[in-house]
């Protein structure tokens, strides 16, 4: 149980995060619009430790490093728990406030979630074997999917000054977290 600490963290920060814009919120839609902003933001370094892992690892090889690495499995079901939070929160405030969202934004979440939830499904010993090589093929596609869906979510809210700290705030996270992938791959190339 102590290495699936990531998953339990995940989800009592989805659900706090929850309880939290419930009660702060002016009104219902109010309430629910905080909690589905505030667990997709809370949710994102959740999801950009399980991507990044791999290379904070081979970057700067330490006991945390490499525990965020060898538990990154958990730190990916932890995300997939926040982030079903945020599902829900999200759900709830479009129903509160009778907002429609365009047909492109929900094929990219629909997307997103349907990656989300089949990586969640097959992150097991398992399914690693049952899959076999078309597992990691699946987690790559998948978690690169993911990364760029939370990109170009963020980066979309860059020409709104109302959304633009938001949006400063998840895509330097997300491009920061693709700058050590690529680093540690460009080290693992020199080597």
């Amino acid at each position: 149980m102590a290495r699936r600490w990531p998953l339990l963290l995940g989800l009592i920060a989805g659900l706090g995060t929850i309880m939290l814009g419930l009660w702060t919120g002016s009104d219902l839609a109010n309430q629910w619009s905080r909690a589905a902003r505030w667990t997709a933001r809370i949710g994102l370094p959740i999801f950009l430790l399980a991507y990044a892992a791999s290379a904070l690892a081979r970057l700067w090889p330490n006991t945390a490093t490499r525990s965020i690495w060898q538990n990154r499995r958990w730190w990916g079901l932890g995300f997939a728990a926040c982030h079903t939070a945020h599902l829900y929160a999200l759900v709830k405030a479009l129903e509160a406030s009778g907002e429609d969202r365009p047909l492109p934004a929900l094929a990219a979440g629909g997307l997103a979630y349907v990656m989300m939830f089949v990586m969640a499904t097959t992150s097991n010993d398992t399914a690693m074997r049952a899959l076999g090589r078309n597992w990691k093929r699946l987690h790559t596609f998948g978690i690169h999917t993911l990364w760029l869906i939370f990109t170009l979510s963020y980066s979309l809210r860059l020409l709104d000054p109302d959304t633009r700290p938001e949006a400063i705030y998840g895509v330097t996270l997300c491009l920061a977290a693709l700058a050590l992938r690529i680093a540690a791959r460009s080290k693992t190339k020199q080597v």
